[in-house]
């Protein structure tokens, strides 16, 4: 899930000061004057000048260099105001204002590092929402005579970028949709998961029957990836009010259907992509308002305190109402509630209506999804 890390297009060093900074910067100064006033209490000895030195450190654990200078600097010049305060220039009061201008530059050096890598880090974000927006495009809200919605819920605040997927394409063959899991995460699990819509944006267009484009998605995966590596994956199309269903090793599809939830369990099982899945298909007549729910297995393995998710007892009434964004949304809202914001897996979520027949004439389908449909 991904999308959309704005970034603010100012160079190092010349961006406003963050809530961080001013913090940073409002501690500083409330340490500076705690020391004076401790030192003015004192009186005249100029005990506690040392302790200026803490204070360009206080400021660079959220400010800019620039801003962790002139509070040393600022800090050496009252300390030098209690040492001249207190008499002649002792060697001590000297060591102390030394000591004062060496935190200063040594806070200046630490908080340059610390901004350098807060940039390597919004850089990478910003990278990464880049990427994740060239794999995944946005679906919907229409594709043929369905009304479609897609989320993508990231397990990792910091970064909105993961290995599942997902697609809706309006082809002639009807309306056509994959979700699917690459095995493992980061930069690998992306670069597979654009192979695979790579692919399946080609052959969605090419391939008359569903067979064939898990046999065209399978090779893709087996040429990009090792032994051990697979895709999961669930293929849709909507023809002419037929739903015809693919399932490679990923959670079934869930029905909504007059407040019944019906799990869209295939014939028999078949492995992910990578495996050289051989697949049956399931077919179902859809009727008006049927809502259809896929998902990747973050969804079913969110849990807390041992409890699973309770996607099943739950669906109807958190999808079966309002646009379908609206229920996704809702989906979202729900579930992170119960893993108290917590996940442990990145979640894909595609939620479909069908509305009724269009104007056009339905599309006939090939006469093995008419033997499936029969048997």
């Amino acid at each position: 899930m991904l999308f959309g890390v704005a970034m603010p297009n100012l160079p190092p060093g010349r961006r406003p000061l963050s809530s961080g900074s001013r913090a940073g910067l409002g501690a500083a100064i409330v340490l500076l004057a705690v020391v004076s006033a401790v030192e003015i209490a004192d009186g005249p000895k100029a005990d506690f000048v040392g302790l200026f030195a803490a204070v360009p450190f206080l400021a660079a654990v959220f400010a800019f260099w620039q801003t962790v200078l002139v509070v040393g600097v600022l800090a050496t010049i009252v300390g030098m105001v209690f040492v001249g305060g207190a008499g002649a220039l002792t060697v001590a009061g000297t060591v102390n204002i030394l000591g004062i201008l060496l935190a200063t530059g040594i806070a200046a050096a630490v908080a340059t590092i610390r901004q350098r890598q807060a940039d390597r880090i919004a850089e990478l974000q910003r990278l990464a929402a880049v990427a994740q927006q060239a794999v995944l495009r946005p679906v919907g809200p229409q594709v043929g005579a369905l009304a479609v919605a897609g989320r993508y819920i990231s397990a990792t605040a910091a970064a909105d970028i993961g290995g599942d997927l997902y697609e809706a394409l309006d082809t002639p063959y009807g309306v056509r949709i994959i979700i699917g899991d690459v095995r493992g995460k980061g930069l690998d699990a992306v670069r597979l998961a654009s192979i695979v819509l790579g692919s399946y944006r080609h052959v969605a267009y090419e391939r008359a029957d569903l067979k064939s484009m898990v046999t065209d998605l399978d090779r893709a995966v087996a040429r990009s990836v090792g032994d051990e590596d697979f895709v999961t994956a669930a293929l849709v199309e909507e023809r002419g009010g037929t739903l015809t269903i693919v399932n490679c090793g990923h959670p079934a599809p869930l029905l909504l259907r007059r407040g019944q939830v019906i799990p869209l369990e295939p014939p028999s099982p078949a492995p992910p992509l990578g495996f050289m899945p051989e697949v049956k298909p399931r077919v179902e007549r859809l009727e008006p308002g049927d809502r259809l729910l896929l998902f990747t297995d973050g969804l079913g393995e969110a849990r807390r305190d041992g409890e699973f998710f309770p996607t099943a007892d739950r669906a109807w009434r958190l999808l079966g109402h309002g646009t379908v964004g609206d229920g996704l949304a809702s989906l979202e809202t729900a579930l992170v509630d119960w893993v108290h914001g917590r996940l442990e897996d990145d979640i894909a979520l595609v939620l479909l209506e069908y509305a009724g027949p269009d104007d056009g004439a339905a599309v006939p389908m090939p006469s093995w999804e008419v033997g499936a449909a029969g048997s």
